[in-house]
Parts: structure tokens; sequence; C-alpha cells
């Protein structure tokens, strides 16, 4: 028997005679062989050489503008076009000008993104705290870098750091920057890569160098004395928790909850918010307020306008009238950004592999490569002075017989044949009789052989010290030491993010309780939704529906519950009772795709009480399908107002029942046919987008059109219909059980 291809293996051909006249072949291959050779590249790609920073603080993107920078002369010269940076930069960085401009505005002093900028700007920036306020086109700005790029740079030519080749083998760029300080913990970082991310908060300059200088100290040490907590560009106040401070040092994971600041401007009664949470924008403040008072929430809000300026950032609430500002601003920083948490993920390349370090851990790998940093650099100065030795010991014993040494430059016919004289004649090698043979006659006198022989002993001295540094670790951290001391009383800046302790908090205030009692609600077909007190209904008469409206639900609650509205492009909407005003029968209520801001063309089909979130719902779809998804998986932990991906897209929606316990329900096609099953053959699903399983079988072109529990159905012989295993195809209708043949027998029986 010939022998069976493997599914790898497998191949086909496919003649195409318009091609050229050339036949194509396609190659099925496994879907693993395509992860491993196309995607994973891509995806190491992305996490080593782009969202994921190093040791010494940056991204790759970062650190190629910096070099490029600092090659160009703008460490100590003045400014130039930032369109010539950029167009510099991309000899090192082919990522096009847009993304290298976008990566220079975020380093930069006009930005405010970090702590310690390293590129000092000058022209529109943007603002990190407006997410509207567009920086200028790079031929309009102007940049070069900051003082502190000095530490970023010290010593680069000293052997600290590999070289490595650009994209184009053309030219070398650093693979990391010998920073004389802790880098990745002062400069907030982040970067989203494939399958991991990483967000790094950025701590006060100073209290790093405190940090680090004590950890180099005793390793053991207590880091949350000199380290107190982040500190933001923009400000704000951190509410330190020393749990969630620990965890952070601990872990690198956790998170730290930031409020703004704000002043009481008596004489005007309005608040001015000048500092807000890094996390957030000054827009989205504002949308989130407006958002606020149009639900009726925040009363005592006149109105709110942004009027930050050059003098800095200014958000400013008008108040009304008898109003009480810390109890207003207590209630906004509960239900806006005003707080927010940062999060933390220290996720840090380590030697190429991605790690995530609590601060301890991180300042164990920088103080590791710094210490090699350094011991580079006094390998390279170590043998800059020994060559220099080697060459003053030649000079030395030359010197010793000047005369020598003239009398055989002077008999040499060649002048090729001087340097290997020297050698021969002084038993020197050929680097010292090459610089023997390069002094000048007129520095061959006394002074200059005394000089030379006291420079020898001073040399000597300096590389014996030089030596005792490779030798003695604590020597080595010592000079890591006063390095981030000159750092700090250089560059340290104080705290812009003040620090708000548990003990300093105001006590919170209880929330109003929302006023409870009895409603009844209705929900119209087209949308229109009622609240009514049951004695308003009791006095009201018929109700009211727009022309061809009609009723579709209605409930029994109380004014405090939850409600949930599905729509038809598979989203459903979230809100209280008590934000409907009480209304009356004889009016047609509220718009529901108004009042909660539906997108366009979008209606309400099903409404829920979801109550404690228990029990499930079923939705079943026209191709046959149903989906028992537990009421549980709407439940949210914040006040999210409107959830996408509430039900499958991938059929219409034929009906949505509430489930609180398993029992029979009917189904109905337009063959028609008819099947009745229990909802125990239904197990629940993980997600809310679950296409589900099929109940019904349906021919081509047949839907599903009506599901109920069977006594609401004109069925009398249920048997006929019942099924005990799915899917099923359902049974004919008879015309005795036929919804129309009842109404037909109905209107046929006349009165005696």
């Amino acid at each position: 028997m010939p022998k069976k291809k493997q599914p790898e293996e497998a191949s086909h051909k496919v003649n195409n005679p318009n091609v050229l006249g050339l036949h194509a072949q396609v190659v099925a291959q496994p879907v693993t062989q395509t992860l491993e050779v196309n995607y994973m590249p891509y995806a190491m790609s992305v996490i080593v050489s782009r969202a994921i920073p190093e040791i010494d603080g940056f991204k790759p993107s970062h650190r190629k503008l910096l070099y490029t920078m600092y090659k160009m002369g703008l460490l100590t010269g003045g400014r130039t076009k930032s369109a010539n940076i950029v167009g510099q930069t991309m000899r090192l960085n082919p990522h096009g000008d847009a993304a290298i401009y976008d990566t220079m505005v975020r380093l930069s002093r006009g930005y405010g993104a970090l702590l310690t900028p390293f590129v000092d700007s000058k022209g529109n920036f943007g603002k990190v705290y407006s997410r509207d306020m567009a920086w200028a086109a790079s031929r309009y700005t102007e940049a070069k870098l900051a003082p502190v790029c000095a530490e970023l740079f010290r010593d680069i030519d000293s052997d600290t750091v590999d070289f490595v080749d650009n994209y184009d083998n053309t030219m070398k760029e650093p693979a990391l920057l010998p920073t004389t300080f802790p880098n990745i913990l002062v400069s907030s970082n982040m970067g989203i890569a494939v399958g991991m991310a990483s967000q790094i908060c950025g701590f006060n300059l100073g209290e790093v160098c405190d940090t680090t200088a004590a950890y180099l100290k005793n390793p053991d040490c207590d880091l949350s004395e000199t380290l107190l907590g982040p500190d933001f560009p923009t400000g704000g106040q951190l509410i330190a928790d020393p749990d969630a401070l620990r965890e952070i040092y601990e872990t690198g994971r956790g998170g730290v909850r930031v409020r703004a600041r704000y002043r009481y401007v008596k004489e005007q009664n309005l608040i001015e918010i000048y500092e807000i949470p890094y996390s957030t924008t000054t827009e989205a403040i504002l949308d989130k307020v407006a958002e606020l008072i149009k639900a009726g929430k925040l009363r005592e809000v006149a109105d709110m306008r942004d009027e930050t300026d050059l003098g800095g950032l200014k958000l400013t609430i008008d108040l009304k009238r008898g109003t009480d500002p810390d109890r207003l601003m207590a209630r906004l920083f509960r239900q806006t950004t005003l707080e927010d948490t940062f999060s933390c993920n220290f996720n840090i390349l380590i030697a190429g592999t991605p790690k995530v370090l609590g601060v301890r851990q991180i300042l164990e790998e920088w103080t590791a490569w710094r210490t090699e940093s350094v011991r580079r650099r006094v390998y390279f100065v170590l043998g800059k002075k020994k060559d220099k030795l080697h060459l003053l010991k030649g000079l030395k014993r030359i010197l010793l017989d000047i005369d020598k040494a003239i009398r055989i430059i002077r008999e040499t016919e060649e002048e090729a044949e001087v340097v290997p004289n020297l050698m021969i004649g002084f038993g020197i090698d050929r680097i010292q009789a090459e610089f023997v043979a390069e002094i000048k006659l007129r520095n061959i006198n006394k002074e200059f052989i005394l000089k030379r022989v006291r420079e020898t002993e001073a040399l000597q001295g300096e590389i014996d010290d030089l030596e005792d540094i490779l030798a003695d670790p604590r020597r080595i951290r010592g000079i890591i030491t006063d390095e981030l001391r000159a750092v700090k009383e250089k560059y340290a800046e104080p705290r812009r993010t003040a620090l708000l302790y548990s003990h300093e908090l105001p006590e919170p205030e209880e929330e109003e309780a929302e006023e409870d009692y009895p409603v009844n609600v209705f929900l119209s077909r087209e949308g229109y939704f009622k609240k009514i007190t049951p004695q308003s209904l009791r006095m009201s008469g018929e109700q009211k529906y727009k022309e061809g409206d009609g009723p579709s639900q209605s409930f029994e609650s109380a004014n405090a519950a939850e409600m949930m509205f599905f729509t038809d492009r598979c989203q459903v909407y979230k809100t209280r009772l008590s934000e409907f005003d009480d209304t009356k029968a004889s009016v047609l209520g509220d718009y529901l795709p108004a009042k909660l801001g539906m997108d366009e063309g979008e209606s309400v089909i099903f409404a829920v009480l979801p109550g404690d979130y228990s029990g499930a719902l079923l939705f079943f779809f026209e191709n046959g399908k149903a989906a028992r998804v537990e009421l549980s998986a709407y439940q949210t932990a914040s006040n999210r107002r409107k959830l996408t991906g509430a039900y499958s897209d991938k059929s219409p929606l034929a009906a949505i029942l509430r489930l609180d316990g398993d029992g029979e329900l009917a189904v109905y096609s337009d063959e028609p046919r008819a099947l009745i099953f229990h909802t125990a053959l239904l197990s629940p699903k993980s997600t809310r987008s679950a296409q589900g399983v099929q109940v019904m079988t349906l021919k081509r072109g047949r839907r599903a059109r009506r599901v109920c529990p069977p006594e609401e159905t004109a069925i009398v012989n249920r048997s006929r219909y019942r099924v005990r295993s799915l899917p099923a195809a359902g049974a004919l209708l008879k015309e005795e059980d036929s919804e129309e043949r009842q109404m037909t027998l109905l209107e046929d029986e006349k009165p005696l």
C-alpha cells in the first residue's frame, strides 16, 4: 500500500492559467509552525526591542534619540530645530519621523511627563494632563539635552558599556547608557508588548539617590525610610498606604491612590483645582462632571470650566449658594477621576529577559550593573595609564644615556631603520622606540628629564591605586555612592506629590441614602419608560402610549433598585430607578435611547431587574441556538453604565428570558414546528457573548421565532412536542395546538 501522507505534509496545487501560465503551489502549514516561524519573532522583537525598558530606564527609542542628540553636541551647545534632531535620529531608529518626534515630546520639559526631563525644549510641546492640547510640528520647536543628561553619558567613551551595530551596520550605538543614578526608578515608563506590559511610576530623584546609597551600605535596610512613595510630575496628593507601598516595594506590583489638590476661593464662592492625578486628563474630569450634572447628581455645581493658561493647570468649579466645598470635593473624589489609582507593574528587561521586580530587586540589579560599569571604566583608565607608564619607562632608559641615543640616530642612514636601531641599542619595544623617536630636540634637557622621572613615579602610584579599587568591592561601592550624592546635590528637586497619611484624611461621610419606596415600572415596545408610585397608579386612568406603540414589560420594584436594559446592538445599559422621575400613567415617559445616551439608531429590546444578580438569562437566537448566561456575569465592581458584548452577535435574537429556576420552555419555528424542552439541559456559559448550544435543528431558510413557557401557549398535547435531549427538530404543529386555531374558535362562538 502507498504510504499515506501526514496532514503536516499535505499539499495541493492550484492551477490558474491567468497567472502567466504558471502553476501556483499552496502548501498547508500547521498553525504551531506558523506561530513559531512568523509570530514568535515579532512578539520577541516587540518585547525586547520596543516596549519594555531596560535597567538604565530607557526603551530603545529613548536611547537612540538621546544618543543622537549627544553626538550632535547638544549637551553643551545651543538648541536646534526638532526636525533636525528627528532626521538625524533616523540613522539609528528607522520607525519614521512621527514616532521619533512623539518620543522626544514625552522626554521634554515642556510636555511634563517626567520628573527629571531629558530634553530642554522650546516651543509648544503640549501637556501630559491634556489629551486635546496637541504639540506643534517638529519644524516649529527647538530642543537640546538637559544638563542632567551629563549623568547619562558620563564616561561613555571609557568602555563603560557595550556598543552594537545599528540596523544597517553603518555606525555604532550604545546597548545601554551608563547612568550614574537609578533612572529606572526616577523616570515614569509605560509600555505594552505582546502578552505582557510594563508600568513604572516615577520616584523623587533625591529619595532614589538616598535609598540607593543606603542599600549599598546595607542591603537589608528599610526602603520606606528614605523612599517615601512615588512622585508624579503633575503633583497631587498621594494617599500613603503603608501596606500598598510595601507590596510595590516587595513585588513590583500594586497600586497607589492619588487625588487632586484644590483651594476654595471664598470671595467668589468657587473651587480651583490646580493639580490632578498623573493617570487622568482635564478633559476626562470635565466630561465626568458634566455627566453627573446631567444625571442630576451634582446639584451644588453651577458651572465647571477649564481655565488652564501659561500659569499652569486650573479647573474652576462655580458653586451654588450654601454649598460646602469640602463635602462636594469628597463626593467628586469618589465619583470622578479627581482621585484615581495608578497601577504599578515593574516589568524590566534584565539581560534580555523580562522580569517583574520589586524595588529592592531593582536596586540589586542596578548596583550590580553599575558596579560592572565602574569596573570597566577603571580598567579602561588603568590600561591608558599602564600604556603611558610603559612609554615613560622606555623614555627613562634612553634618557640615562641620551648621547648614545643621539649617536644611534645620527649614524643610521635610512629613516626606517631609526626605530629598530633604538630597539636594539636600548632593549626597548617598538611602541617605546616610536615614542622616543618623536621627541623634539628642544625637550632633551635636564628639566624635561626630571619631570618625566617624577611623572613616572606619580603614575605608578595612580596605577597601584586603581588596581586596589578593582580588588576592593567596598571602594567601588564608595565611588558609586559619591556619584549618587553628587547627582542629588546638583539635580534633586523637592517632591511634587504631597504625602497624605491616613490620620490626615477627613472622615468619610456616609453617602446620602436614596429614598426607597415601592414603584411600578412600565416599558413600551418603542423604548418609553415610566416609573409610577402605587398610589398614583391607583388614581390614574388608562396608560398612555404613542400611536402604534404599546406595552412590552412591567415590574413591581423599589425606587433604589438597579435596572438593566438590553439593546439590539448587543449592549446593556445599567442604571437605577432613582434616576428616573416619578410620573403618571397619562404621560409617555422617558425615551430611553435619549435618557441613557445610547448610540444612534439603538433600541431597547428587554429590561431586567438584576436584584442580587442571582439566576440567569436565556438568550435564544433565530438559528435555533440558546445561551444560558449567569446574571452575575453582568455584575461590575465599578459604576459602569454601559457594557458591550452583552450577548452573541452571530445570529439575530429571537427572545430573552430570565431564569430564576429550571423549568420547561416552548420553542416555535416559522415552519411551523414546536418543541418543549427543560432548561436543565442547558449548562451556564462563562462568557456573556457565548454563541450557546443548538436547541432546535432548523431546515435551510427557517428561523426560530418565539420562546415562552408552555402555559402561555395554546398547545394541548404537550407530550407530543416534549424532547428529552438536544438538539431536536420538534414536531409539526397540529391544528388544535395552533394559536390561530384557538383564536378562530373563539371568534366563531355566538351568544345564544
